[in-house]
Order: C-alpha cells, then sequence, then structure tokens
C-alpha cells in the first residue's frame, strides 16, 4: 500500500514530459490550457443547433416533396456509453438513444421523437432524453417534440398526404465505425444461412413500405456530397482530433524502447487522446513492430518489441464526432537503419509530392498519381501494398465522390506506404489535410515527420521510462 500511495504522490512529475510535449509543438500558449469535453458535463446539441439546424434545411434543399425520417440508434446491448448513429447525429446534434426525427421537405419543419420519461431507468444511467424534458426543444432548435409512442400515428397522417419518405439506405456507424466495413458486415448477415436479416435500413424500408404503402427513396447522394465539404464548425473539430492524435503519437515516440510491449504503447496513446478531448478511438489501434509492421490493419497489439526493429503506429482520436487518421514509423532503438532510413525517406518524398498537389480543381485520383510517381521514379512500386488516399470526417474512411474535384472544405489522407517483406520494413506516413483556397492544411501537423526529428523526440525521456522508475516510499513524518 505504501508503494502504491508513493507512486500516486510522485504521480504529479507525469505532468512534466507531457507538458514539455505540449510546449515544445504547440506555437499558441491557449493550446497548452487544460481540455474540455464538450459541455463540461451538462447537456449538449451536437456541434451547436445553429449547425444541425442549418444541416437540415440545406438536405430539405436538395430533395423534392414528402418528409425525411431519421432514426436514432436504440440503447446499446452491451454495458457500455451510447453512441449515436453518425447519420442522425449530424442532422439533429442528438447523443440519446431511442430518438427520431421527421423533416418536412417543404419548410424543414422538425419534429423530434422521444422515449417517454422513466425515472427508474434515469436513477441508473443518468440524465435520458425524453419527450418531457422542456430544455430539449431549445437547446436542439427542433420545432416540436413527441413521444416515441406517436411515431406510427405520425406517419399514417403524413403519407395520407404525400407517399414519399427518404431515408438513407447507407449502413449506420457509431464509435469507430466505417460504412465501407459495416455494409461487409450487413451484407454477410443477409447471405448467411442460418441468420438471412436484413440490413437494419433495409428492414426500416420495408417497413414503411408495407405498413404506409409508402414511397421510399435514398437521401445519402445529397447528404454525401454535404458531408464531403466540410463547414467552418467541422473544420474546428477536426483540428481538435488532430491535435489530440498528433500529442498522442509524439509521446508514444518518446516513449518507444526495446523490450517495450505494443499494447504498451496502444494504452498510452489512448490516454492521452481522451486527456486531450478524445471521446475514444476513430478505430482500433494499429501497433505493428517488426514483421508487423508489414500488416496494414494489424490490431492484436500483442508482440514485445526487438532491437533493430521497424515500429509502424496507426492511431488517432475520436473527438466531437469528427475523426482523425495518424500514421508514422519509426525504429524501435530510436536511430534509423540504412535501409530502414532509404524506404522511409522515398515513402516521405512521396508524401511530400501528395500534399504539394492537393489544391481546389485536383482530384483524389491526381494526388494519389503525384504520391505514386515518386515511387516509379525510385523502382520501389513493387513494395506498394494499397492507395494513398481516402475521405475523412466523421468517419475515419468517410463517404464521398471520388471523381469529383477538390473544393474548400473538402478533407482526406494522404498516406503512401512501402512493406518491404524480405527485410521486415513497413513503413507508412499518413496526415489528414484539409483543402483550402490555395492548398491544403494538414491538421495533424503537430507530430513529427522528419527523420531527424523523430530520432530526437526519441531520444528524450517518455512518459513510459517515468513509469517504469521503481516507486519511492514516503518520508515518515
Amino acid at each position: 500500500m505504501k508503494a502504491r500511495f508513493a507512486r500516486q504522490r510522485s504521480f504529479t512529475s507525469f505532468v512534466a514530459p507531457l507538458m514539455a510535449l505540449v510546449l515544445a509543438l504547440d506555437a499558441s500558449a491557449q493550446d497548452v490550457k487544460t481540455v474540455e469535453r464538450s459541455g463540461d458535463g451538462r447537456q449538449v446539441c451536437g456541434l451547436g443547433k445553429d449547425f444541425h439546424v442549418g444541416r437540415r434545411k440545406a438536405l430539405c434543399a436538395g430533395l423534392k416533396n414528402g418528409i425525411v425520417l431519421v432514426r436514432g440508434l436504440p440503447e446499446p446491448r452491451d454495458y457500455r456509453r451510447f453512441t449515436q448513429d453518425k447519420v442522425f447525429w449530424y442532422l439533429t446534434g442528438i447523443e440519446s438513444s431511442g430518438a427520431t426525427v421527421i423533416v418536412d421537405v417543404a419548410t424543414a419543419r422538425t419534429t423530434l421523437f422521444l422515449p417517454a420519461r422513466n425515472t427508474m431507468k434515469e436513477s441508473w444511467d443518468g440524465e435520458i432524453w425524453d419527450a418531457s424534458d422542456d430544455w430539449v426543444k431549445e437547446l436542439t432548435g427542433v420545432d416540436e417534440i413527441k413521444k416515441s409512442s406517436q411515431l406510427v400515428k405520425t406517419l399514417e397522417t403524413l403519407t395520407a398526404q404525400d407517399k414519399t419518405i427518404w431515408i438513407s439506405t447507407e449502413p449506420y456507424v457509431a464509435l469507430t465505425g466505417c460504412f465501407d466495413q459495416a455494409a461487409e458486415a450487413d451484407d454477410a448477415q443477409a447471405k448467411d444461412p442460418l441468420d438471412g436479416r436484413k440490413s437494419r435500413e433495409d428492414q426500416l424500408s420495408a417497413q414503411l413500405r408495407e405498413l404506409f404503402k409508402a414511397d421510399v427513396k435514398d437521401f445519402s447522394p445529397v447528404l454525401d456530397e454535404m458531408r464531403r465539404v466540410k463547414t467552418i464548425e467541422e473544420i474546428g473539430a477536426m483540428r481538435r482530433a488532430g491535435r489530440s492524435g498528433a500529442l498522442a503519437m509524439a509521446e508514444a515516440m518518446r516513449s518507444t524502447r526495446p523490450g517495450i510491449g505494443e499494447w504498451e504503447l496502444d494504452g498510452l496513446m489512448s490516454f492521452i487522446q481522451q486527456k486531450e478531448g478524445a471521446a475514444g478511438a476513430a478505430y482500433n489501434a494499429i501497433v505493428g513492430s517488426g514483421a508487423n509492421s508489414l500488416v496494414l490493419h494489424y490490431m492484436a497489439s500483442a508482440r514485445t518489441m526487438q532491437d533493430g526493429e521497424m515500429l509502424l503506429i496507426d492511431y488517432a482520436p475520436e473527438v466531437d464526432h469528427y475523426t482523425c487518421d495518424i500514421t508514422r514509423s519509426w525504429p524501435v532503438n530510436g536511430t534509423f537503419s540504412p535501409r530502414q532510413a532509404e524506404l522511409y525517406d522515398i515513402v516521405l518524398e512521396s508524401q511530400k509530392a501528395g500534399i504539394a498537389a492537393v489544391k481546389p480543381g485536383a482530384t483524389i485520383s491526381s494526388v494519389s498519381r503525384a504520391c505514386g510517381e515518386v515511387f516509379k521514379a525510385r523502382g520501389v512500386s513493387k513494395f506498394q501494398k494499397h492507395g494513398p488516399c481516402h475521405y475523412i470526417g466523421m468517419e475515419a474512411h468517410d463517404v464521398g465522390d471520388y471523381d469529383k474535384p477538390l473544393v474548400p472544405g473538402v478533407a482526406f489522407t494522404v498516406e503512401p506506404g512501402l512493406y518491404e517483406t524480405e527485410t521486415g520494413i513497413g513503413i507508412r506516413i499518413e496526415d489528414v489535410v484539409i483543402v483550402t483556397e490555395t492548398g491544403c492544411e494538414v491538421v495533424s501537423s503537430l507530430v513529427p515527420r522528419e527523420r531527424a526529428e523523430i530520432e530526437r523526440l526519441i531520444r528524450e525521456e517518455g512518459v513510459l521510462d517515468w513509469l517504469q522508475r521503481p516507486a519511492q516510499p514516503l518520508a515518515s513524518k
């Protein structure tokens, strides 16, 4: 007990390396202050009711007649914190289970349906948004609130006048989710001979047609383009996510040593991300040392890192429902070998060429070509396993048309990589860029990319170095 208490007392020294990191990487003093979560414990409406009301109006402007119907997610099946479906949150900002909205396309008038009050459940789980909460209407900017039990009757009334109902047919996504992975899971479930269930979205469409003879249409193409081009509020959230992820990645560099477990860096980065405002991981951590650096989506974090190996970490957080996606690669012992340095410099040159190609009017394909041309010129294309770009936003692999020209506000990753099986060297460098009027902003730029800077950072004392020191007993009074 004394040793444990001594470590708790000395934990204040933990602040020193973190603050040194922040001061070294942040130019503005305001970024050094303690990061608070949205609302600081109070009920909030996403990025603010004006943002979400504006999103609903923009969606309606891109549709014709009828109503928009969006259902939030139900309570989780597990003992875990509820996280909302991305589409529902984007249009409402509501992070509470069992909610539904109906939006009149002609006027954008919004009716919110919430469960009835359950005081017993609230005594267990805390505040649950319900139809009798007077503050919800003002907080969210909806026009009317009804009980969830009135939803079917309301739909009967509305479809008697107009059969058109707009829904999202894309698979629902919550924290750490992506539409591509979710779509594969839904497809596998539907094809499973011992399951065969439809996706949540397909089932909703079928029920609307059966119960109300509705003409069900998909608003996803309109919404996807809205989500592709970020607003000022969204860019702010992505900057916060980029900062949180960069600080965590930099501390992983400082704490890397031979003999450290991949899982230790995984846990360390998760802590720092949340300390810096993250709700959680944008995706499961990829912490791959040695041969694991060659596995694109290695997620076991189960190996002890060895001297002379390369380490590849692809890990970033979600902050205020917006994600980041950062990858860095560095030597476990802190010094690049000649071959590691050679391949690293080629990947970095490729990424810089891709970032330099980002500007309004360009396309993701042209950015990808700029990355690939470097590999081709250096004769290493055979070590390339994947494309270098994907959209990002509320999802790590976000929605959007890849053939559309880039415009200010579009966010995506630039992440070329080389993977040499013979040497066990896997190198990927990834950052999130947001297109500006003249080029792009790299929101994850706080974490170093240059070899000399990385080697310098690894030489510094890290948090894991401090944690491995023997605890000092308290002096007796």
